[in-house]
């Protein structure tokens, strides 16, 4: 027993130690030890301890013969080990040799619960960087920025990447691509300088953090800082090779060069260092999606163009009515798809039946996969009596999953109608009803034959003026209604007529929801009120169908139109503008109600220049 409860001891002696030992952990490690003149590495310091809040007062080495592009950067992680939780704290650094050669980077220290702990030193080989050359210009240097480093290691170590969740779809299947930023370097928030263009394609932007929230990923061996800058869900609206073109940045890259000063050796802050702001341009790649047409095969013919998955589903609010009462038929269609361009299913009402305008109502959620429903009021009112029996609904969608259409219908729907019939009781003698009998009683009347006082009128007093006016008036009337109805035909048989002449009334209300969410303090519903706002006033102006509406599209429609270049500049602005504000970790209220007039002027100022145009 005794031996057996001095093993125990042991063994917690042993734990003890250990977790004591992992506690005095202050380790060194690089990515890659081995290295080619110009390219980039990290180097790690790390420090395994149970309470990280107690290192302090941790001097980096001198990284001599290298150029600190980033660093120091600061990460923690908690674990369990042998049953008691630990924690590290780590500093890395990016580092670029300046010359090739064997370079040893020194030690790294820090002062843990009051005990000073240093790092082994590492040696880091720096291989002769290989030169390229350029047709009859010979070895051709790339350009450097002013502090320094080139470009090229600048986009080795920050680039954005466009990544399709899939390339190969049918005409209306969903897309989904990512716009990711990778970085190993300090950068300040990037700035839009041109947005793709998804010419071929309805876009409908998915939800996204207020803020650009950054995580560690491995990408071809390296690990980088990554963080998703936007997401797009994409259904092309025509078959074949639809290219996707770069989303385009300008990111402020942060490089620090480390002074050989007393305040940088003994503060070891980067306050105390040289750091330079370097406005690096990038772009991501062009995406090819190849889309196939829907199969023609089979498709019924009913088909209007839904692909996804999607259910059907239909109440009617009563069975049994009279007649000329209202019958409410709702018809709701969900799934996953482009809910937008799904077309209402058509009701065939049987004879007897007066049928009045849907009214439609959706919601759309939009995340990875955009869902959500469409649902559709249909009145109608029975004018005859009698069982009348309405015919199944039919929705058909293309399944991309299955690669097969799928019919969906309703039950067929019995309505009893009931008429009001009236209570006819025949006289013997007459042959008339009751009701017959009480109408001619009304109408007519005895003939009064006492005498009467008879006064001569004139002859221009029988027709008062007024008759003639009464006369022609309805003539004037009704030739003015003729040139309005035609006038209102005209517009109806114009779809784009009516919608321009609507765009800015359409506009001003979006602007009023603008106002509101701005004084409620609504920042993303702010902008996205203000970006409908302008994008569909100009759809709708310009006449430009939502798959193709694009800033540089915008730009040449209204140089055709005669728009100023100051105004052009004004579109583009406010549209980068809030394009941006998805990306920006806060908001200026100064700057949201500058954009809130600048849209309130810029709408005015098109609108008065086109009609200026016209006359």
């Amino acid at each position: 027993m005794k031996r057996n409860f001095n093993v125990v001891k042991k063994i917690i002696v042993l734990l003890f130690l250990s977790s004591s030992l992992l506690a005095q952990s202050f380790k060194a490690t690089a990515d890659k030890t081995i290295v080619t003149q110009g390219e980039t590495f990290q180097v790690y310091f790390e420090l395994d301890a149970k309470d990280i809040n107690s290192a302090e007062n941790f001097t980096a080495p001198d990284f001599k013969g290298f150029s600190v592009l980033s660093g120091p950067n600061q990460s923690t992680s908690m674990q369990f080990i042998n049953g008691s939780i630990s924690a590290s704290l780590t500093f890395s650094f990016v580092l670029s040799p300046l010359k090739p050669g064997k370079f040893t980077i020194g030690k790294a220290f820090i002062t843990y619960k009051g005990k000073r702990y240093q790092t082994q030193p590492i040696v880091i080989t720096v291989r002769k960087g290989s030169t390229r050359r350029s047709g009859k210009a010979g070895v051709r240097r790339q350009a450097a920025t002013p502090t320094g480093i080139t470009q090229s290691e600048i986009a080795r170590n920050v680039f954005i990447r466009a990544i399709p969740n899939k390339t190969n779809v049918f005409t209306g299947e969903q897309i989904t691509v990512t716009y990711r930023l990778y970085t190993r370097l300090n950068i300040s928030s990037p700035t839009i300088t041109k947005l793709p263009s998804y010419d071929g394609f309805w876009a409908e932007d998915l939800q996204m953090p207020n803020t650009i929230t950054f995580r560690n990923e491995m990408y071809k061996g390296v690990r980088y800082r990554v963080a998703d800058l936007k997401k797009v869900a994409l259904f092309p609206t025509k078959s074949g090779k639809l290219r996707i073109t770069p989303f385009e940045l300008n990111i402020p890259v942060l490089i620090r060069r480390r002074t050989r000063s007393l305040f940088d050796d003994f503060f070891n802050d980067p306050f105390f260092s040289q750091t330079q702001t370097y406005n690096f341009k990038t772009k991501s790649n062009s995406v090819l999606i190849n889309v196939r047409p829907l199969p023609s095969k089979g498709a019924p013919k009913n088909f209007s163009g839904a692909v996804g998955s999607f259910t059907l589903n239909y109440s009617v609010d009563k069975y049994s009515v009279k007649t000329n009462e209202p019958i409410t038929i709702n018809l709701k269609i969900a799934g996953s798809g482009n809910i937008n361009l799904i077309q209402i299913p058509e009701i065939k009402l049987p004879a007897g039946f007066e049928k009045y305008e849907p009214k439609v109502t959706s919601k759309i959620n939009k995340q990875d996969v955009v869902s959500g429903f469409k649902s559709v009021e249909y009145l109608i009112i029975p004018r005859i009596p009698g069982k009348k029996i309405i015919p199944p609904i039919e929705f058909t969608y293309f399944n991309p999953i299955k690669r097969s259409y799928v019919t969906l219908r309703t039950k067929r729907i019995t309505i009893e109608v009931i008429g009001e019939t009236k209570n006819f009781t025949a006289s013997a003698n007459s042959g008339f009803s009751k009701a017959d009998i009480t109408l001619l009683n009304k109408d007519i009347r005895f003939i009064k034959t006492s005498n009467f006082a008879l006064v001569r009128i004139a002859d221009e007093e029988i027709i008062p003026h007024w008759f003639y006016w009464a006369l022609v008036l309805p003539l004037i009337l009704l030739a003015f209604a003729v040139v309005l109805k035609k006038r209102q035909e005209k517009i109806l048989g114009n779809q784009q007529l009516l919608k321009s002449q609507r765009a800015e009334k359409i506009a001003r209300k979006r602007l009023k929801k603008a106002r509101k969410a701005l004084d409620e303090k609504q920042d993303d519903l702010f902008y996205e009120e203000i970006y409908k706002a302008l994008s569909n006033y100009l759809s709708d102006k310009l006449d430009i169908p939502a798959s193709d509406f694009t800033l540089d599209k915008i730009k040449t429609l209204l140089e055709s139109k005669g728009i100023s270049a100051e105004l052009i500049g004004e579109v583009e602005n406010v549209i980068n503008k809030c394009e941006y504000a998805r990306y920006a970790p806060a908001k200026d209220e100064s700057a949201e109600e500058n954009i809130y007039s600048q849209t309130l002027s810029l709408i005015s100022n098109i609108e008065k220049a086109i009609n200026r145009k016209k006359k």
